[in-house]
């Protein structure tokens, strides 16, 4: 059992929720672990973060009892050797529409006979071979590491069913690049990427896989709805954005009413005195 279904399972089932990291910053990561959050997601396709950044997310993140996520480019080997390396629990791999990409993904992340990953006997991924037994951890590894492929395009949509039945690698939908394939950018919420999503759980589901996705605050209810078992629900630059905004909205409102009142003030020198003479 991989580590992201054994989570959910000692979730009671529920729904996991996780926030992204876009640049390295353990402070929001930390602020995430007090607030309860129970997955990090590492940005490495769009983000900057490096591998060496990306290891010390990963250490903090499990210190604090959340499970890791890191998001690589592509399928080369480099790239899931290197990711692999940091210790995560979940590796995912975006605009994944072939079995092949998903079979690459998973010769490269598994150790022998399952796959042909390296055999680096110092890795964090299995506690840089302290205490020996280097073998028996990179078997364990084997059934602990999840392997995630990113369904949002049309024509992995037009192959759902033969990339769900590749044995050994989990789903993560990606709802925006999906919308943008489907012909209706940014309308996340359009019945048509809606319809698809649900044809991907319910791929999903026939071949016992975990689905993972991310999503804004209006569309948590969908998600949910589909019994999901991972919901990224925010990341650091949307939550500096909508505090920032929201912060400076208050202000302005502060500063307006004491504009107002001032200009009040300016208009009735005297209203403060007003009244009935005795």
């Amino acid at each position: 059992m991989n580590r992201l279904r054994q989570a959910v399972q000692d979730n009671g089932g529920k729904t996991l929720l996780g926030a992204a990291v876009y640049f390295y910053d353990p402070v929001f990561l930390e602020i995430c672990a007090h607030l309860g959050y129970q997955a990090i997601w590492i940005e490495m396709e769009h983000g900057h973060i490096t591998f060496a950044e990306a290891a010390d997310l990963c250490r903090m993140a499990a210190g604090s009892g959340m499970l890791t996520m890191i998001r690589i480019p592509d399928v080369q080997r480099a790239n899931v050797l290197k990711a692999a390396e940091c210790g995560p629990d979940i590796l995912d791999v975006p605009m994944i529409e072939q079995p092949e990409q998903m079979h690459q993904l998973r010769k490269f992340a598994r150790f022998a006979p399952q796959g042909n990953r390296g055999f680096f006997s110092v890795s964090r991924a299995i506690n840089y071979g302290i205490r020996g037994g280097v073998v028996d951890k990179q078997q364990n590894l084997n059934g602990d590491l999840c392997l995630m492929a990113q369904i949002e395009t049309e024509a992995a949509l037009s192959r759902i069913d033969e990339l769900a039945s590749v044995p050994d690698v989990d789903l993560f939908i990606g709802p925006a690049d999906l919308a943008a394939s489907l012909g209706v950018p940014s309308q996340t919420s359009h019945p048509k990427v809606r319809a698809a999503a649900t044809e991907i759980v319910r791929s999903a589901r026939r071949h016992g896989k975990c689905v993972a996705t991310a999503c804004a605050a209006d569309e948590y209810g969908f998600w949910l709805g589909l019994d999901i078992d991972l919901l990224f629900c925010t990341n650091d630059i949307a939550c500096l954005k909508y505090a920032a905004g929201e912060l400076l909205g208050e202000a302005r409102e502060a500063l307006q009413s004491r504009s107002e009142a001032a200009l009040q003030t300016a208009e009735n020198p005297n209203g403060a005195r007003s009244g009935p003479k005795r």
